[in-house]
């Protein structure tokens, strides 16, 4: 695509301008949510437990002469198992590859020792910083200030912009300063596409998401969820056949829960978001089987998609 578009209305060329954005931050500060509320649609999960996001998500925000890819990190926090640490890594790697970066913030919360240690890798970006603080609804309005003098102590941020990503607050005003810091480049995707995940991977996360909020924290993160067969079939239902992965014996009990019925609620919970994902009728099909400790196997790790390499 060229890197200009035109104006109808002054007849005169206006530079196309795109590029990639990375979000970091430390776990549960709303990544996930901003993401989902800039595109306007599910493609990352949400939790109120840390750490949700395992692999960067791109959801791509378009509109008539700029585009933005969005890459939903891993939060940063000391790992604990292999996969921790592929997350981490994940997070901070990202910051090499993009244009800009948002540090975002849980403003609510207040400055804490993870947002000390992200922003000392943040110093070491050549690319304009961003902070974003994030749960301006949950505070004070007198309350922003002295945290904004905090933060702007500790590092030379390109722009400072407050939102409230649940409630949509200032998120429009965050994109138009963002494009305005975007170089001349080429529209990398569709403007109708939101992410460059397979659905696949949309679909397994949505199953993920079901099984985090129903089971609370009986069983943390030692879930996984694999799409093994997707198809459209005859009658036009979406057949898909996934597979819960946990460590051990007692929480696949947990998941099926009594009789089948919280493993039934996943799916009913599951393919409704799927449907409207897809916009097909969705026959889901669910298993759980027991991996043990896949999290600290490099295998596994690797055939579920977390990668080290």
């Amino acid at each position: 695509m060229n890197a200009t578009t035109t104006n109808g209305s002054k007849g005169s060329k206006e530079k196309f301008r795109s590029g990639f954005v990375a979000i970091v931050g430390r776990p549960n500060v709303g990544k996930s949510t901003l993401i989902n509320e800039v595109i306007g649609q599910k493609i990352a999960i949400m939790s109120d437990k840390p750490q949700t996001t395992r692999n960067k998500i791109h959801g791509v925000y378009t509109t008539d002469n700029s585009q933005i890819v969005f890459l939903d990190t891993p939060g940063i926090h000391k790992p604990t198992s292999k996969l921790g640490d592929f997350m981490v890594k994940s997070a901070i790697s990202t910051l090499a590859e993009v244009d800009a970066a948002l540090f975002l913030i849980d403003a609510s919360e207040g400055l804490g020792g993870g947002d000390r240690f992200i922003i000392e890798a943040l110093k070491k970006v050549k690319t304009p910083v961003f902070l974003v603080m994030n749960k301006i609804d949950k505070i004070e309005p007198e309350a922003l200030l002295p945290l904004i003098v905090q933060y702007k102590e500790l590092h030379d941020f390109a722009e400072i912009i407050p939102v409230s990503a649940l409630k949509g607050n200032n998120v429009d005003t965050l994109l138009r300063v963002l494009g305005g810091y975007l170089p001349e480049g080429p529209q990398y995707y569709p403007a109708d596409q939101v992410t460059d995940h397979p659905e696949q991977f949309v679909c397994a996360e949505l199953v993920r998401e079901k099984i985090l909020h129903l089971t609370r924290e009986e069983v943390p993160h030692s879930i996984a969820v694999a799409i093994e067969d997707m198809k459209v079939q005859d009658n036009g239902v979406v057949y898909i056949g996934a597979v819960i992965f946990v460590e051990r014996d007692s929480q696949k009990g947990i998941v099926i829960g009594k009789q089948g019925a919280l493993l039934k609620q996943v799916g009913k919970e599951a393919r409704r978001d799927i449907e409207t994902l897809l916009g097909s009728r969705v026959f889901l099909e669910l298993w759980v089987k027991v991996k043990k400790d896949w999290r600290n196997q490099d295998r596994v790790l690797k055939d579920l998609g977390f990668r080290n390499d």
